[in-house]
């Protein structure tokens, strides 16, 4: 099965580097490790919105990191439909934080 990561090669998506903490490998390491890849992908909808249209949504919002940490951390409905984000207590603040600003930095 190819990894998601083996369609940067193919131009399907790239991130930007140059302001993400997290490099492709860690962030998937942090997705599967986290639970996050059950409901996420980087490029499609599986139970949640790909990371690209998140990345996508809040583009250019200063306030995007913040709140979306705060919505990773308490779980929250409505934003992408009625199927509703569990909160996610569980996972660090610094896994919340470095996923979350990597995200922003994906372009489709």
């Amino acid at each position: 099965m190819k990894s998601t990561w083996m369609l940067l090669a193919a131009g399907v998506f790239a991130a930007s580097s140059a302001h993400a903490a997290l490099d492709n490998k860690a962030a998937d390491e942090l997705m599967k490790k986290d639970g996050c890849a059950a409901c996420h992908a980087v490029d499609k909808k599986i139970v949640g919105p790909a990371y690209q249209e998140v990345a996508a949504k809040y583009k250019g919002d200063a306030k995007a990191a913040a709140m979306l940490v705060d919505k990773v951390k308490k779980g929250g409905v409505g934003t992408w439909g009625q199927i509703p984000m569990p909160p996610n207590a569980q996972v660090s603040d610094a896994d919340i934080k470095n996923l979350v600003d990597w995200i922003l930095t994906l372009k489709k």
